[in-house]
Order: structure tokens, then C-alpha cells, then sequence
């Protein structure tokens, strides 16, 4: 068996932060799997030594982006190997990697350790000071990675390369030779498409691409004798977007590792039931309830919650960004929040280049403050995720249709039985079925649209939150009627073998 080379930008390996977001628990999850099935695996990835971002936020009306303090345990957590020199801005800088190894899966962190100016470029993910930091980050990746590749790995043991996202396409400058490039497309957006100046890349890796900037994507599709996209819809809109490379694109839904999403109870009814398909309604409710006591004994060390157990708790967490509309929970809670008997459950965090985003965090702080019954987890992460998506009641999914590209949070609460009130969008669509595992509001739009200038996109965002609206009401209403709980089990019961990575790697990886 050959060895299976993934390149990422991030990822998130429980313990430390060296993610920002959904890819980075992504690949963390698909690790983890990949481990279990003993498959010869190895990501390449860079070490931040300060993480993302958190939030201080000053009466609620001042948000304050600061790095993310490391835990001690990071360092114990991986393994030095021996540091190399790559040429970068014409400079040598010396490279340390850092190996976290689980099983037949290891995972390799560059850090630059010298000169001053390239240590900065594995300061924090996704956050540089200056656009020439930004290209020269996943330089570094880049070359660190064919460096590794070829020194430690070989390249004739590779089976594949996978590049996830468009930053990591620099590795097929790096490495001409290798031919055996797989492209992954996480998401439609234009952020997930940058581009970088041509004469920089001409002058770091001798190439002259033409132009005056070049599209990473790309590079990528070009270089790859496959492209993946990671949701049937997603897929469709991709090959409208870049229909050049349409022949080449298929797509791999996305999934996650259930172990390590899962609570206790619900694995322990599914055990003793002898399957998920065995489990009874009652030994289901009493488990859910476990896990729900939980999530409200965590809510309760930061402030008093009028909640018993037959309040539902409504959850929308991930991050804060225009695309997935968090303007429409902040205003159903102004509209209807205080006269329903709910808990709304608000988490994650904004880039801090994201104004917009910002303001949105703000609005969700300032509501936690105002309103008794609404919380806002400001330093959402895998840890207090888990608790959230196995504890919570009714969850809620509503990316603008279209710019999703997955999406995984409603896979997260689906094997813990908490269905999902969506929009139809990213792979949601692929596992929901309307009133018999979950809900869903609102249109459908099978192109990309831009949500900041198209008129189509305020019309239609009014319409779904009419409808949102409207449907959120009746479920908070059906919360506990034998309806709800049936349906909550019904998506545990059908969820489980779709959303689990284990299907994921063997669409992707003939050796599972």
C-alpha cells in the first residue's frame, strides 16, 4: 500500500488551535478516520503558533480581535524531526516540522523557525500582515512540503497528493515532476479562489505563468488529473463556474468521524439497543435528555438559565459570516424571542478582516446580554461544539442558497438525534427529507449569485425568512409532541450511514 498525501491549510487535532473553521475539523475528522482504517496517510500542514482569533468584546459594543494563546500540552503533543532550509524571497529559512502521529496516519507542521520575517509567516491561519505575507505563507507550504516529500517520503511512494483548497495548488509549481495531483474544492465562494501576483510566483519557483495575477483555483485544476467537489449541488455550480475544467470534476459529499461527535449516550442506547435501527423512541428521548442536561449544566457556570428540560434549546453556531445569513436568528430573537419558551444558542467567530461579520457577533452579544434565555459561546471550538450539537434541540442550517459548498454542523447534530430547520443548500439536501428527518425553508437557487449586488438576493432572502421565521415558530410549538421525537429519531436512524467518514474515504481512497 502507497502512501496518501494530503495538503492542507489547516487542521484540527482536538487539542490545540491550528484551525479556523469547517476545513480544518474537516480534515481533522477525515485524520482521525483515516487512522482507524490503517491507511498510510500523511497531511502536510503549517504549525501557528498563535492560533486564530478570539474575541474580547467591551459592552457589547466593541469586539477586540486577539491571537489565540496555545495550550502547553501542544508541544508535548508532537514530536520534533530534524529541521531543513527551503529558499524563499531569495533567503534561506530554516523549517522545522513537527509530527503528531496516530496509528498508520501522521500529521507534519512546518514551522519557520528563522530569518525574524518568515517566522511570521506561521504566526496565526489565515491572518497576515500584508498581501505579500498572505502569497508567501503558502509558498512556504508549498516548498516545505516537496521538500519533505522528496527528502523523507519519496515520491514514487505517493499514490496520490490531495490539495485541499486553492492555497495548497502552489505544491504542483513545486513539484513538476509528480503527476498524480488530486484537487479538492471546499467552497463556491470568491474567497476560496484567490489570486496571487504572477511575478511573485515567476521569481519563487521559475515559472512563468503569463498575466499580471493568477488564479490559484486554477493552477489547481489544471495541474490535477481530478477535481473533487465535496456535494452534488456543489458540484453542479462549479462546473458552471469553471466549466473549462467540468470533465474533470466529481463529486465526494462530505462527512465526519462520528466517534468523535457522537455523545456517550446516544452510542451507549445504539450498543445496548444491538443498532441504531433497533432503538426505541423511549430509550432515545431519555439519552437525548442526558446529553441535553449536560449542555444546559455548561450554560448555567456563565449565567442563569430560566430553562427546565422540556425547554428546547435552539442552536445556530459556526462562523459568522454574511453568506450564512446569522442576521436571520438575531432577528427572529428580536422579533419573537422573548414570547417563546426557547433557549437560543448562538457560537462562532468572524475573520477580523470581516466588518460585516463583526457587526453580526456584536448584534449576537449584545442580544446574550439583553435577553436571558439567549447565550453567545464567543470562543466557540471543538470542545464546547460537542456539547452544543449532541445537547442542543433544534438546529439551524440557513446558508444563502448556493454558497454553501457542504457544509457538516447538521451531520454533527444529526447522529445525536437533533434535527435541522435548513435552507436548501450545500449537502443537506443530499440527507434531509422534508417533515421525516428534519425541515426545510425557503427557494432553491442552482447558480451563484452575488448576495452583495443582485437584487434576486434581497427577494429572495425576504421570502426564506418569512418562511424560516414561520416554520422555527411551530417547531418551538411541537417541541416534545410525539411528531418531533419521531422525527428526531427518524434522523438519527438515517443519518448515520451517510454522514460518517468512513463512507467519505472510500469514495475517495480505493484501499479502504
Amino acid at each position: 500500500m502507497r502512501t496518501v498525501i494530503t495538503v492542507t491549510p489547516e487542521i484540527a487535532l482536538e487539542d490545540f488551535y491550528n484551525y479556523a473553521g469547517g476545513l480544518g475539523v474537516l480534515e481533522g475528522d477525515k485524520f482521525f478516520a483515516a487512522s482507524d482504517h490503517g491507511l498510510k496517510y500523511i497531511v502536510l500542514t503549517l504549525l501557528y503558533r498563535r492560533g486564530y482569533v478570539s474575541y474580547e468584546f467591551r459592552d457589547s459594543e466593541e469586539a477586540i480581535p486577539k491571537p489565540q494563546q496555545q495550550p502547553i500540552v501542544m508541544r508535548k503533543l508532537l514530536k520534533e524531526s530534524e529541521a531543513f532550509k527551503i529558499i524563499l524571497k531569495g533567503d534561506d529559512v530554516l523549517v522545522k516540522p513537527w509530527l503528531f502521529e496516530r496509528g498508520s496516519a501522521k500529521a507534519v507542521f512546518f514551522e519557520a523557525l528563522e530569518p525574524v520575517w518568515a517566522r511570521s509567516l506561521t504566526d496565526r491561519v489565515y491572518i497576515e500582515d500584508s498581501d505579500e505575507d498572505r502569497y508567501l505563507k503558502y509558498v512556504l507550504l508549498a516548498k516545505a512540503s516537496a521538500k519533505y516529500l522528496r527528502e523523507f517520503v519519496g515520491l514514487n511512494n505517493i499514490e496520490y497528493i490531495d490539495l485541499q483548497e486553492a492555497y495548497t495548488a502552489l505544491l504542483t509549481l513545486a513539484l513538476e515532476d509528480f503527476k498524480k495531483f488530486r484537487f479538492i474544492i471546499h467552497t463556491p465562494g470568491p474567497w476560496g479562489h484567490p489570486r496571487f501576483p504572477a511575478q511573485a510566483l515567476r521569481r519563487e519557483f521559475d515559472i512563468d505563468l503569463g498575466g499580471v495575477e493568477v488564479l490559484l483555483t486554477e493552477i489547481g485544476m489544471r495541474n490535477s488529473f481530478k477535481v473533487f467537489t465535496v456535494s452534488r449541488k456543489h458540484n453542479a455550480i462549479m462546473k458552471e463556474v469553471f466549466s473549462k475544467y467540468a470533465g474533470k470534476m466529481t463529486p465526494v459529499t462530505n462527512g465526519i468521524y462520528v466517534g468523535r461527535w457522537m455523545h456517550p449516550s446516544i452510542k451507549e442506547i445504539i450498543t445496548n439497543s444491538g443498532g441504531v435501527k433497533s432503538v426505541s423512541i423511549i430509550d432515545f428521548w431519555e439519552a437525548h435528555l442526558r446529553a441535553k442536561q449536560e449542555l444546559l449544566n455548561y450554560l448555567r457556570r456563565f449565567k442563569e438559565v430560566k430553562a427546565e428540560l422540556s425547554t428546547p434549546i435552539i442552536l445556530w453556531a459556526r462562523r459568522v459570516t454574511r453568506y450564512k445569513r446569522p442576521y436571520f436568528i438575531s432577528k427572529f430573537i428580536k422579533e419573537f424571542g422573548k414570547d417563546l419558551n426557547a433557549v437560543f444558542l448562538l457560537g462562532g467567530k468572524a475573520h477580523p478582516m470581516d466588518r460585516e461579520g463583526i457587526e453580526f457577533m456584536k448584534d449576537f452579544a449584545k442580544l446574550s446580554k439583553k435577553c436571558s434565555n439567549v447565550f453567545f459561546v464567543r470562543d466557540y471550538d471543538i470542545q464546547k461544539a460537542k456539547l452544543m450539537v449532541s445537547g442542543s434541540d433544534i438546529h439551524l442550517f440557513t446558508p444563502f442558497p448556493g454558497w454553501e459548498a457542504c457544509g457538516t454542523s447538521y451531520m454533527k447534530t444529526s447522529i445525536n438525534g437533533v434535527p435541522t430547520l435548513s435552507s436548501k443548500d450545500g449537502g443537506a439536501l443530499e440527507l434531509f427529507k422534508d417533515e421525516f428527518n428534519s425541515w426545510f425553508f425557503g427557494g432553491e437557487l442552482t447558480e451563484l449569485i452575488d448576495i452583495y449586488r443582485d437584487e434576486r438576493a434581497k427577494l429572495l432572502d425576504e421570502d426564506d425568512y418569512r418562511d424560516f421565521s414561520s416554520k422555527l415558530a411551530k417547531l418551538i410549538d411541537s417541541y416534545e409532541s410525539n411528531y418531533f421525537k419521531e422525527v428526531a429519531l427518524n434522523l438519527l436512524k438515517s443519518s448515520i450511514d451517510f454522514v460518517t467518514m468512513d463512507r467519505v474515504l472510500k469514495e475517495y481512497y480505493s484501499e479502504v
